[in-house]
């Protein structure tokens, strides 16, 4: 990226200024300074003055204290911030950041060779801890060729699968030693700190060794009766595919994959569950019936007969979740559990993934539901709305169905 001449970056910096002032106005909100619970509100110095001195542990710091989720850093704006998992707002009266703070915010945090491959590429994920332990997942990207960053605050504790209101049998799949279990669904549904209770789990009760394949590390275990070896793709391993490849020189007993992108992570993670290990990973999929669709696709026609065979044989579960805003502007978890029982393995062979709803829906005494099962359950119990839950259904049909029902 060719940097503008030092002129030109000062004209830039007044237009942005003036171009946020206009923005905003007289109108611009107070970002919630009135609610009482919020001890320390956004806009107390250093961030109610133009020209304060703003660093990104004093933006990280705020953050925290307000338990907010996520801060956004975009080159001719001031930070915003998610407050409640909710809405984004911005921090009021901060003037615009300029490319050079982004750039350096990223320089600071990551090695040089990382930075310039950021510089050639446009994109870096990583993860960093500050404030005594506090730990966030960061992505820097360039957008219309200025910086910007989105920074999520990652809970020090890792919520145990009670806390996160997982169903029952998510525990029985943890107490496999071998197969495998897929957590699903859309970004920034919960997937990773899901995986992580499931970890958390298993470190607390079996005298094993558990290898992760992270990008980036998010949640930092500290091994209880597990040996744990945390390993950050693109840092510590080239790829998720070289990480499988060569993790069975490790000795693991439980393979925790952050993320199957490809074939070839995909395949490796099979292999994995085939030979005796017990392997947990994320695929970005809505529905269990969608993830089995999604892994046989994947390949080549020729192979799919015999990847539907070993789909069929390792699969433990498939945990596919939504995170919903609740009536009191909170969030809540709702899931989908699809357990491969001996029908559901024979529908997998067979090449009928389309017919696995039936069975989940009059399977429930084993554990599995649908969507509009938890969905049904979460409006009767009203910590969400009807509207909220008809948004989220992927079946509307049966969602009425279970309302209706008593």
């Amino acid at each position: 990226m060719v940097e503008p001449p030092r002129d030109e970056k000062s004209t830039r910096k007044r237009a942005d200024r003036d171009q946020w002032k206009h923005t905003l106005g007289n109108a611009r909100t107070k970002l919630m300074l009135e609610m009482e619970e919020f001890a320390f509100p956004i806009g107390d110095p250093p961030f109610n003055a133009p020209g304060a001195p703003r660093t990104l542990v004093d933006m990280l710091e705020t953050m925290v204290k307000l338990g907010a989720s996520d801060l956004h850093l975009k080159a001719g704006f001031p930070a915003f911030i998610r407050l409640l998992d909710t809405e984004i707002y911005p921090f009021e009266f901060m003037d615009p950041l300029d490319d050079e703070e982004i750039f350096a915010f990223v320089e600071e945090l990551i090695s040089p060779e990382r930075y310039r491959k950021y510089r050639e590429t446009g994109d870096a994920d990583f993860a960093t801890s500050f404030l005594g332990g506090e730990r966030f997942r960061i992505n820097a990207y360039i957008a219309m060729d200025r910086p910007s960053m989105a920074i999520r605050h990652i809970k020090s504790k890792i919520p145990s699968m009670q806390e996160l209101g997982l169903p029952w049998v998510i525990s029985k799949f943890a107490h496999k030693n071998r197969g495998l279990i897929l957590v699903t669904g859309p970004t920034g549904s919960g997937k990773s700190t899901t995986l992580a209770s499931i970890i958390e789990d298993i470190n607390a009760r079996r005298r094993c060794h558990i290898v992760t394949l992270e990008d980036p590390i998010e949640y930092v275990f500290t091994p209880n009766k597990a040996v744990i070896d945390q390993r950050e793709i693109g840092r510590d391993s080239a790829s998720f595919h070289e990480a499988l490849r060569r993790v069975f020189r490790q000795d693991p007993d439980v393979i925790m994959v952050g993320e199957m992108r490809d074939l070839e992570t995909i395949s490796s993670a099979i292999t994995a569950a085939e030979t005796g290990h017990l392997v947990l990973a994320t695929l970005h999929t809505q529905d269990a019936p969608g993830t089995i669709d999604r892994i046989i696709d994947i390949f080549p026609p020729h192979q799919q007969n015999q990847i539907r065979t070993q789909l069929a044989n390792i699969l433990v579960g498939i945990c596919s979740q939504q995170l919903l805003t609740t009536t009191d502007n909170k969030r809540v978890l709702a899931t989908e559990v699809l357990v491969a029982n001996y029908a559901v393995r024979n529908l997998i062979k067979e090449g009928k993934p389309q017919q696995i709803r039936n069975i989940m829906a009059t399977c429930t005494s084993e554990g599995m539901m649908l969507m509009e099962h938890s969905l049904a359950s979460l409006c009767k119990k009203g910590k969400i709305t009807r509207e909220t839950a008809f948004l989220h259904a992927f079946d509307v049909k049966d969602l009425e169905r279970f309302l209706e029902e008593k």
